[in-house]
């Protein structure tokens, strides 16, 4: 896990490459379950663990976004882990300071997106399986069940960094009252952002002055679009605004596959509020909308 530059990196990884050369690499799951909200507010996410023993790339090791690669004693799920914890939570799971990292999720990108964003903030060079589990097996390629692997903690990483791809709420706050540059974008849905569709959040909508760029939007049949194609979408719904780019989206984590997407086309003026949502709505003093109520939109 040697530092880089960032430089004209390489984001992603496919399935054939990943199967052509599997022990090149360290492989780590990072699905979170995560079941449709029934009513607003109803907010469930449960441990991938289950569905990796279930079905699972060979060789690979669940990373837990609900308990060691989240901060402990955080109000809100999935908060950033600080960056000794992250690299005590990789060590943890045997992971060598030299290993080659893929990170992989069920098939919609957006946890292991996550996880690449955390271990990108602090440094370490990691790639996504482009279309995660589901484009794996769709092409034949083998899984494994249970956990009988034998894994052996290492030391942890250290002299780490911290290069500030993460926003707070005050961030947030500043840029909503123009204190501060910048273009708050959501990576939820349409509906989401219109605040027409039930939300696991306190209040529907998303925060007054944003863009959207839906995470989903970037995906055809499981996988990333083209860079090309990515470009215009993000030239479509971010024309005429200023940077910094804040992406944020229910709990932070569709917003780090549009960072993601975004990095792979070249954008680097990126960050993510890490609260999103469900910290934002949780006040109700914090301004927001629904389409039709004023600015604020697409």
């Amino acid at each position: 896990m040697a530092e880089v530059a960032f430089r004209d990196e390489q984001v992603l990884i496919s399935a054939d490459e990943l199967s052509n050369s599997p022990d090149a690499y360290t492989v780590l799951h990072a699905t979170v379950t995560f079941p449709k909200p029934r009513f607003d507010g109803d907010y469930r996410p449960e441990s991938g663990y289950a569905t990796w023993r279930a079905a699972h790339i060979p060789g690979s090791v669940h990373a837990d976004l609900l308990d060691g690669f989240s901060a402990p004693d955080a109000d809100l799920h999935f908060s950033r882990p600080s960056p000794d914890a992250l690299a005590a939570a990789l060590a943890e799971l045997g992971v060598t300071p030299d290993a080659d990292l893929v990170v992989y999720d069920e098939g919609g990108m957006t946890w292991a997106s996550r996880l690449w964003w955390m271990l990108r903030n602090i440094g370490i060079s990691a790639r996504v399986l482009d279309g995660g589990l589901t484009r794996w097996t769709a092409l034949g390629l083998p899984v494994e069940t249970g956990d009988t692997a034998e894994r052996r903690a290492t030391t942890p990483r250290t002299a780490l960094i911290d290069r500030g791809l993460w926003r707070d709420r005050d961030d947030v706050l500043a840029v909503v009252s123009g204190d501060a540059p910048g273009t708050l974008v959501c990576a939820l849905d349409a509906e989401q952002f219109a605040g027409t569709a039930t939300t696991r959040y306190a209040r529907r909508g998303h925060i007054d002055g944003s863009r959207n760029l839906p995470a989903k939007s970037l995906l055809a049949d499981g996988i990333l679009r083209s860079t090309d194609r990515i470009a215009e979408l993000a030239e479509q719904a971010l024309a005429d605004t200023s940077r910094p780019l804040i992406l944020y989206c229910g709990g932070g984590v569709s917003a780090c596959l549009v960072a993601l997407a975004l990095v792979r086309t070249g954008h680097d003026d990126i960050a993510v509020y890490d609260g999103s949502l469900e910290e934002w709505t949780a006040d109700p003093a914090l301004p927001m909308r629904t389409l039709g109520e004023g600015k604020g939109g697409a």
